[in-house]
């Protein structure tokens, strides 16, 4: 029996092929020879030089210990396309604009058997939260709690169908294909080529219906004025676009943040747009100056606490912009990992449907604050039919803090929690929506809780009743109101809202709903002065040349 190897194929797209798919600063040697290599196809090979690993010198170990990475690309041609086959960690050598994203993602979709599922790895954008979920027995999609309408699926494993065993015989889809197989190296051109015909197959509608009310745009006039937007908005420095690591990483590891393309960075122990601005600040970099291309040069780069780079990631892959286009009907277009995704129509409708009746007119103050929490404290001070719960705790000790609200108060017979934020980024508001919904779930659950509760709005200088409060909250006489600090317009309604948190709204709306409980939005009004730039104080060093790719540019003219 021949022996199961793992290949990880990547779909070149149309015009590219080992000619121009690779960065310039690829680093791999071509023209090694290979005596079994399919015609047409081109080698490139990654021969690591030998170095001791980080804890030879750490214990100070006595004999000579080294380690060396290894890898191969492999292109081959299939029709009027090229395929990437990938050995070892070299796909990052590949120019992030050169593949299909979708190509690992739909042959597997084509591919798998239904039942026999395993693990998904999802995104949702609004929180740019990435989750995998895996089972110990193969199981269905809904098994895996994948929500259709405001996660992408990013990577699907699984045993593939009957009549595709003879390929291969486990398959995990993502931008790249994943397969097991034991196909000679004569036939990975065979193989390529049914590959191609299920990318392209539709088939995958009938098994998974629904599951691309997000997909991706694929026309490059579109493409071409969504960059346009995207460029507008990061010239301006809109708070609305936002950055974020393009890959589930291990915090535990102690990821630091770096850039680079316009020269050495500071290292940071966070990952936030302000700081990208920081660092072109610092090398004199005009945004106005600033194309799409200089974006997808620059890099994201992870490092350790010593500032060594670990990963890099392509900037324009890192942003996170959510947009829509004259004439495009309607249509909403979310930014995630350098690609652009249309939203169905239909589902917009229903968003717009179901979210714009839930807002309503403020009945808090403007905003003109420092920040929230002086907000909300000068809030409650100024009205004693309000106390302020900021910072407050009624989860039981030990556990991890619940914030009953930010502000709480009677209206129209109703204890009222108010959840605020001054923001309209997707990730924080999908952070508040969820927390709305953590707090009555707790109160409904724990007793004690609602008994934490009462102590919280004793200890308060609030004049309010304690006593009023708490009767209708064991009652259950309460409703939720997410009070969202905005220069926007509230007549625009829910549209003032990023996409995505839309989505996570009307979600924990409903789950406010089948507890029974009523939940509305409202728009403060921000009439603070504008910030020059949000600074958070974080510790930062000086990242050490020897530490820092060579920079791709010095100066944008």
């Amino acid at each position: 029996m021949a022996k199961t190897r793992s290949f990880s194929i990547y779909l070149l797209k149309a015009g590219y092929s080992a000619a121009n798919a690779l960065r310039e600063d690829h680093g791999l040697n071509e023209g090694v020879d290979a005596l079994r290599l399919p015609d047409g196809a081109s080698l490139f090979v990654f021969d690591g030089e030998p170095r001791p690993p980080w804890w030879r010198s750490y214990f100070g170990i006595q004999i000579d210990l080294t380690q060396a990475s290894k890898g191969a690309l492999v292109f081959l041609p299939v029709g009027d396309r090229c395929f990437a086959v990938c050995f070892g960690h070299v796909a990052h050598n590949l120019l992030d604009a050169s593949y299909e994203y979708d190509f690992g993602i739909r042959v597997t979709l084509n591919s798998l058997d239904p039942r026999k599922l395993k693990s998904t790895d999802t995104l949702d954008p609004g929180a740019a939260k990435r989750r995998r979920t895996q089972l110990p027995i193969e199981s269905e999609l809904t098994v895996f709690d994948f929500d259709r309408d405001s996660t992408i699926l990013r990577s699907l494993t699984g045993k593939v169908r009957d009549e595709y065993k003879d390929l291969f015989r486990h398959a995990t889809g993502s931008s790249s294909l994943r397969i097991s197989s034991d196909v000679a190296a004569d036939g990975l051109v065979e193989l390529c080529e049914k590959l191609l015909g299920l990318y392209q197959s539709e088939e995958y509608k009938a098994a998974f219906p629904e599951i691309q009310n997000i997909v991706p745009v694929r026309d490059p006039a579109q493409i071409e004025a969504l960059n346009a937007r995207l460029l507008g908005a990061f010239r301006a420095r809109d708070p609305e676009l936002d950055i974020t690591v393009p890959e589930i990483i291990n915090y535990s590891d102690n990821v630091y943040v770096g850039f680079s393309g316009a020269g050495g960075s500071l290292v940071y122990d966070d990952v936030y747009i302000g700081r990208y601005y920081e660092y072109l600040d610092q090398h004199q970099i005009n945004l106005a100056h600033i194309a799409i291309d200089d974006l997808r040069r620059h890099t994201l780069l992870l490092t350790d606490e010593e500032g060594d780079a670990r990963e890099r990631y392509s900037l324009f892959k890192s942003l996170v912009f959510d947009t829509i286009l004259e004439g495009a009907q309607g249509e909403t277009f979310h930014l995630s990992e350098g690609n652009w995704y249309r939203i169905d129509d239909g589902y917009i409708a229903r968003l717009v449907a179901y979210l714009d009746p839930l807002c309503v007119d403020s009945d808090l103050p403007p905003y003109d604050h420092l920040n929230e929490g002086d907000y909300n404290a000068v809030v409650a001070a100024g009205d004693v039919a309000i106390v302020c719960l900021d910072k407050g705790n009624i989860a039981p000790e030990g556990q991890t803090a619940v914030e009953p609200c930010d502000l709480l108060a009677i209206r129209s017979g109703f204890a009222v929690f108010y959840h605020i934020k001054v923001s309209t980024l997707s990730a924080q508001l999908s952070h508040l929506f969820n927390q709305g919904v953590n707090a009555i779930e707790l109160i409904r659950l724990d007793p004690q809780a609602v008994d934490r509760l009462d102590a919280l709005i004793r200890e308060s200088p609030s004049e309010q009743d304690a006593a009023a409060i708490i009767e209708l909250v064991r009652n259950r006489s309460y409703r939720v109101v997410f009070g969202i600090v905005t220069r926007k317009d509230p007549r625009v309604r829910s549209l003032n809202l990023p996409l995505f948190s839309r989505i996570s709204l009307m979600r924990n709306m409903k789950a406010l709903r089948l507890m029974d409980v009523n939940g509305n939005v409202i728009f403060i009004a921000d009439q603070a002065a504008a910030a020059q730039g949000r600074k958070k104080g974080r510790k930062k060093r000086g990242l050490p040349a020897a530490a820092m790719p060579p920079p791709i540019i010095e100066t944008v003219t």
